[in-house]
């Protein structure tokens, strides 16, 4: 099997993917500077994969490191999660988020150029459609995104298509997220920010656990049936499955450029979510109305079609299954 190098894989979703890439047998070593995530998430990688992954605290623009990473290990192929994520954060602090998905990006594939690996798995985001024209959005819908971590993915999405057309042999995905929430049935790890969740299901448990007084929703007069945002939620264990399918099927050709969405078809609204959560544990969450955040839109979810069919992948796992598992990582989190 491959070894493969995972940047930043103790986040939330490159834990998760990190989890279903061991099982599958593949070999890991895991690139993380740790800064919105924990040390501990290794041992739980280990407890649910049977192995602990190779692990280097480092950041993707130290150069030096990634020469010597490249140089010391046997490197197959590379998912690349090492990106700051957050809209609203991106807005306030613009160059931190340039710096660190752009320049972060552009090392990476720099190093992988020197040491002649051309396979490369990138997180990609709903986020670069902008605000949409149709719904659902498909692969071919325009691209503008609205703020700056948006403008971030667009970018190395294009970077990654001029590599892929100036040089032969690479075998590059592009996989377009929408809204991952959950967490691993095992609750040994799940989404943990450090500081105000900028996300709205770790929001909403932090409420629910107690740890904050109530949820922001962030505008209820838009373009909707109920006034809140609405969203394509895919369970992180869909998504994780998703890329060891975009993995699989890059290894299989021997040159590709793939672009696909990675979401449920489905959106949900902000309100609905609070509802379902509420359901889920059993308690009432409160909450606020807030102006909007800048660079947020009204409404987005995928069309899932392109990735059904050249994947063979979709998700399977239902609302009641995000929050249940959200729910039960939430406790087990907070007890700890």
């Amino acid at each position: 099997m491959p070894t493969l190098l995972v940047t930043g894989g103790t986040g939330f979703i490159g834990s998760h993917t990190s989890v279903v890439l061991q099982q599958a047998g593949h070999d890991l070593l895991i690139l993380d500077n740790l800064c919105n995530s924990q040390r501990t998430t290794l041992p739980a990688i280990a407890q649910i994969s049977g192995r602990p992954p190779l692990f280097i605290e480092g950041d993707v623009r130290d150069t030096e490191l990634l020469a010597r990473i490249f140089s010391e290990h046997t490197i197959d192929a590379v998912l690349h999660f090492a990106g700051l994520k957050a809209v609203g954060e991106s807005t306030q602090i613009p160059l931190v988020y340039y710096d660190n998905n752009v320049h972060g990006s552009t090392a990476l594939l720099q190093a992988m150029q020197q040491a002649q690996v051309r396979t490369f798995i990138f997180s990609s985001s709903a986020t670069v459609y902008g605000d949409p024209q149709y719904l659902p959005l498909t692969e071919a819908h325009p691209r503008n995104a609205t703020n700056p971590y948006g403008h971030t993915k667009l970018m190395v999405e294009d970077i990654l298509e001029n590599l892929y057309q100036s040089e032969p042999g690479w075998r590059i995905a592009r996989l377009r997220y929408f809204n991952p929430v959950g967490a691993h049935p095992s609750a040994c790890i799940g989404e943990a920010p450090r500081g105000i969740p900028n996300n709205l299901m770790p929001y909403i448990a932090q409420v629910a656990t107690g740890e904050r007084p109530l949820l922001n929703v962030f505008g209820d007069d838009y373009d909707t049936p109920d006034g809140t945002g609405i969203r394509d939620y895919i369970h992180v264990m869909d998504l994780a499955e998703g890329h060891a399918a975009a993995l699989d099927y890059c290894l299989r050709h021997t040159q590709t450029l793939l672009t696909t969405n990675l979401g449920t078809g489905q959106g949900y609204s902000v309100m609905q979510m609070i509802r379902a959560y509420e359901q889920t544990c059993g308690q009432p969450i409160p909450y606020e109305i807030a102006t909007r955040r800048p660079g947020d839109i009204a409404a987005c979810w995928a069309d899932t079609r392109h990735a059904q069919a050249t994947l063979a992948w979709r998700a399977t796992r239902s609302l009641q299954d995000m929050c249940e598992d959200a729910w039960r990582w939430a406790k087990a989190s907070n007890a700890a």
